[in-house]
């Protein structure tokens, strides 16, 4: 797991953005990403998309899978997972709608839904970036505590402090739904590279707990630790609470060419 500690939000849009086009680059012309919703990827979004508007990056053919939908929103509802990406992501990045999913929570069988998403990553040749928040309880997709670590897509039922960081985006508390089919944190593992971001202090315990602490079901996103290739970018007030922060600052500004995360 590499730390990137940034100065600042907008340098780790920049940074992320520099990640997720060099990954796209080498994975060749149809580059297969995982995407995120929130708050935390929106920058290193425009970023990308500031790429793709210089013609600096191609993803027409690219394909794109979401790691969450909410159930029980109508479809085309504003808040539904699939119009934030076409939003945040299809649009801007120029995509080809028809290569981006998002798991079906409008979907009569949930169950049926879930194991569908799964065979569409696998027929698509397995994700070569994944792009990942992180919750104010350490969750990454929306594996809320006590998350199976080899959990793959399923319903989940949200806990009331996720509902309640997300409730800004609904008229009320009450309006956030209570479901959701998500990505599994084994389906989270098979990426073959990872980039986490966040921003702002209110992460800082999260950060700590799933770089620093014991992998444990207790912070979902600590099963990180386990992946082969994580690249962590936060800025200065989300690495407040990490402990090594003068090793990660140093080995970072000592790395070999080999392992420099390149820039835009």
């Amino acid at each position: 797991m590499e730390i990137c500690i940034c100065s600042a939000p907008a340098e780790v849009a920049q940074v992320g953005a520099a990640i997720v086009a060099a990954a796209c680059r080498n994975a060749g012309r149809a580059p297969v990403l995982g995407v995120a919703t929130g708050s935390s990827p929106l920058g290193l979004y425009s970023a990308v998309a500031r790429l793709v508007e210089l013609g600096e990056l191609d993803l027409s053919a690219a394909h794109a899978f979401a790691l969450d939908e909410y159930v029980g929103l109508p479809a085309g509802h504003p808040q539904s997972y699939a119009e934030v990406i076409r939003r945040t992501v299809t649009e801007p990045w120029r995509m080809d709608p028809t290569r981006v999913h998002t798991p079906n929570g409008f979907a009569e069988d949930l169950n049926a839904a879930s194991e569908t998403y799964e065979r569409l990553i696998a027929d698509a040749g397995g994700v070569d970036i994944q792009i990942l928040g992180l919750g104010s309880n350490g969750h990454i997709g929306f594996n809320e505590p006590t998350s199976s670590l080899a959990s793959r897509t399923r319903t989940k039922t949200l806990a009331a402090r996720t509902r309640a960081d997300n409730a800004r985006f609904f008229p009320s508390y009450e309006d956030v739904p209570r479901h959701c089919l998500t990505q599994g944190l084994g389906t989270i593992m098979d990426a073959r590279e990872v980039l986490v971001v966040a921003q702002g202090e209110s992460k800082a315990a999260a950060v700590a707990a799933f770089v620093e602490g014991p992998v444990t079901a207790m912070v979902p996103g600590s099963v990180l630790q386990m992946h082969r290739r994580v690249t962590v970018v936060v800025d200065e007030a989300a690495a407040s609470g990490l402990t090594l922060t003068d090793y990660y600052r140093e080995t970072y500004a000592s790395r070999v060419e080999s392992q420099r995360v390149p820039t835009v």
